[in-house]
């Protein structure tokens, strides 16, 4: 392994020392630079963010105000919004791209591609991915697949209008409704191709962290940065394909007269030809990879806040083994439970035990991580730094929003709170708002290996604290609307005398989750000015001991100018007895009498 890896160092090498000069269109578009790709992924995600939360924030002004004019709804959605009403068709197809566009295009593609990108070479202390070439191409499917999901918006019968879920028969049968054409066509053309990204992505991060490892960098050396974006992409590679196979199918039924999810369909009286379908075995190849796919949203964010919250404590991550061992129950268990989104769906209340079993087993490795960074927190020297305090936010929400899940994991409690907005709040916090916590930390603490300069810290407080005070003042209060009973999807509930009551909760979630979207501007302001005019940053900013705090600020084809260093050590030698200073890098060699810490 070290021959092997002393030669791809010297070869890389050499290959820095006379590399031709690079035009415009080769270093920022055409990439073949782990780190230019991962800003090309942040800066793709980002703008997608941006798409998924504006649509957001008109469906719950809608929600609030029903049967308002709007002039916003106006300006933005024209013949949907006449007089600037909403559309009740337009309603379901903004929430449908708004879940797309938030869980994959920006939780998955924005958080893993991002970050595994820019930190497994320089964590492993790599010149850069196995395959350079196959990197630039899963950016390029990402984006193609990001701009066709934005074209499917203006096609004239409407967007997909089926849920995030795109359940048939709404998604299979093209005269269902509007939002069943065209639009859904595009959807699954837009996902085929993002699910080849993600599969082309994942097995280049696999490849890397394998055969890549500099000279000492074992596999319990390795940061759980690295831990996580592994395993995360192994659970990509085996569930993606499943949810390919049902977009074919889906298409087959669509445009090729199959029936693999329909049968005994009736539209205004007239029975259709397809029989022999069921729209239930689309629901399993769907979750399937549904249900992984929290935990391939979940685990990069997991991975992020521990190398976080271990630098900025100064102290060594608590339970370092049984953090990776948890990690590994969790991507085993991730792909044994996702019937527990099925429970109304007819099944056999004895598979309802065994999925019932298998969800409340989870919880166990969630805890351990939980319990974990508590204690890494206890009694440490706190950098009370945007990064931290997003990382701390993560484990108040992910502990929040995980609790819930144990109602609805549930299959007796789940009848009850099914697709309320129970579900929403449960969802949203555990992943969606933790998700996204652990993607801003990951963005405060690497900003400045990732440009070479820092983020406005006061700023950075001032996002925190609004956005967290926000994500709790909308999610919160939905746990008890969703507990009354109300149903999730519907533009608007004034046909429901029982839900009257409610109508005034629906407008306080509203206005936080206004305040809350205002307030990331303030978050893009301070992204984007600090590329340009930010403080220079030095090259270890935050006395960190990984490898990546190494190479210097400048980047440079290959991480390191010379040689690539040597590891010596674990990736947590904080406030190490024996040492001067309260951080000891990995690629220090250990001191005469000294021992690796055995974590």
């Amino acid at each position: 392994m070290s021959a092997h890896e002393d030669n791809h160092a010297h070869e890389a090498h050499d290959d820095h020392g006379h590399h031709h000069k690079e035009t415009f269109v080769t270093k920022y578009i055409f990439s073949q630079d782990h780190k230019m790709i991962a800003k090309q992924y942040l800066v793709t995600g980002t703008i997608m963010g941006v798409i998924g939360v504006l649509m957001s924030l008109m469906f719950r002004m809608q929600i609030a105000w029903p049967e308002e004019p709007n002039v916003l709804f106006e300006a933005l959605l024209g013949k949907w919004a006449p007089d600037g009403v909403m559309d009740a068709d337009i309603y379901l197809a903004l929430v449908t791209i708004h879940g797309t566009i938030m869980v994959f295009f920006v939780l998955t593609a924005g958080l893993s591609g991002t970050f595994s990108n820019l930190l497994i070479p320089l964590q492993i202390g790599a010149r850069d991915m196995a395959s350079g070439f196959l990197n630039m191409i899963s950016y390029w499917l990402f984006f193609l697949s990001s701009v066709i999901m934005i074209i499917s918006l203006f096609v004239e019968a409407g967007p997909a209008a089926a849920g995030w879920t795109i359940y048939p028969p709404l998604s299979a049968l093209p005269m269902a409704q509007g939002g069943s054409g065209m639009g859904m066509t595009l959807w699954l053309v837009s996902m085929a191709i993002f699910i080849a990204s993600s599969l082309l992505g994942s097995l280049n991060y696999i490849v890397t962290v394998i055969n890549l490892r500099t000279k000492g960098m074992s596999m319990t050396r390795l940061p759980l940065t690295i831990w996580a974006f592994f395993i995360t992409a192994i659970i990509g590679v085996v569930s993606f394909p499943v949810l390919l196979s049902a977009a074919l199918l889906l298409i087959m039924d669509r445009s090729f007269g199959t029936s693999f999810f329909l049968s005994d369909i009736f539209i205004q009286g007239e029975v259709l030809h397809y029989q022999g379908g069921s729209p239930v075995l689309f629901e399993h190849l769907f979750w399937f990879l549904g249900h992984p796919e929290v935990y391939i949203v979940i685990l990069p964010a997991m991975g992020l806040v521990s190398e976080i919250m271990a630098s900025n404590s100064r102290k060594p991550i608590f339970g370092y083994r049984a953090m990776i061992a948890s990690i590994l129950a969790i991507a085993f268990l991730s792909t044994i439970v996702w019937g527990h989104h099925m429970f109304i769906s007819g099944m056999n209340p004895f598979l309802g035990s065994v999925f019932t079993f298998t969800t409340l087993l989870i919880a166990i490795p969630s805890a351990v991580k939980a319990f974990n960074w508590i204690t890494t927190l206890w009694k440490g020297n706190l950098q009370m730094n945007p990064a931290m305090l997003f990382s701390i936010g993560f484990v108040s929400t992910f502990i929040t929003g995980g609790l819930t899940g144990i109602i609805l994991g549930d299959s007796a409690l789940d009848i009850n709170v099914h697709d309320t907005y129970f579900v929403v709040a449960h969802f949203h916090l555990v992943m969606g708002i933790s998700a996204l916590y652990g993607m801003f930390a990951g963005i405060y603490h690497w900003f400045p290996r990732m440009f070479g300069r820092m983020l406005n810290k006061n700023l950075g407080y001032i996002h925190f604290w609004i956005t967290a005070v926000c994500a709790y003042g909308v999610f919160f209060p939905m746990h008890f609307i969703g507990m009354a009973g109300l149903p999730r999807r519907y533009y608007t509930n004034s046909n429901f005398p029982l839900f009257d009551d409610l109508a005034n909760v629906n407008v306080v979630i509203t206005m936080f989750a206004l305040i809350g979207g205002v307030v990331q501007l303030i978050y893009l302001y301070n992204f984007f000015s600090s590329i340009f005019f930010g403080k220079k940053a030095p090259q270890n900013p935050w006395r960190s001991t990984t490898l990546e705090w190494t190479a210097p600020v400048e980047h440079i084809h290959g991480n390191w100018p010379g040689e690539i260093p040597h590891v010596h050590r674990w990736a947590y030698d904080y406030s190490k007895p024996g040492h001067d200073v309260d951080f000891v890098p990995q690629n220090i060699p250990l001191k005469e009498g000294e021992e690796e810490l055995q974590h």
